[in-house]
């Protein structure tokens, strides 16, 4: 069965730190075609359109565009913070293999 992605609250918590939802963005996880393993992720801060998929939390929204939403199906959103950086990382069950970069991978 196919559920739709999951947001942690770490994730939600540092859109907070960073006031996406002040400035009326939401954060923007879609699937493109292209990186080094076929397909890649795009990260970015967006406004919300009306075919997208809204996930809340914290008060603020994690937003997943109709074309994307089967990529991403039972994946997991999170915030990751280590020594080489921090950054918003997707955990894709979909996924067979993925790129050392951490952004592609293929299904």
């Amino acid at each position: 069965m196919n559920l739709p992605p999951k947001v942690t609250s770490r994730a939600f918590d540092r859109l907070a730190e960073i006031g996406a939802a002040a400035d009326g963005k939401a954060l923007r996880v879609a699937v493109e075609g292209g990186g080094c393993s076929g397909f890649q992720y795009e990260i970015i801060l967006d406004d919300p359109k009306d075919d997208d998929m809204i996930l809340e939390g914290a008060g603020q929204k994690v937003v997943v565009d109709s074309i994307s939403l089967p990529f991403l199906a039972n994946a997991t959103i999170d915030f990751s913070e280590e020594l080489i950086g921090a950054r918003f990382v997707i955990e894709n069950p979909n996924a067979t293999s993925a790129c050392g970069c951490g952004t592609s991978f293929s299904m």
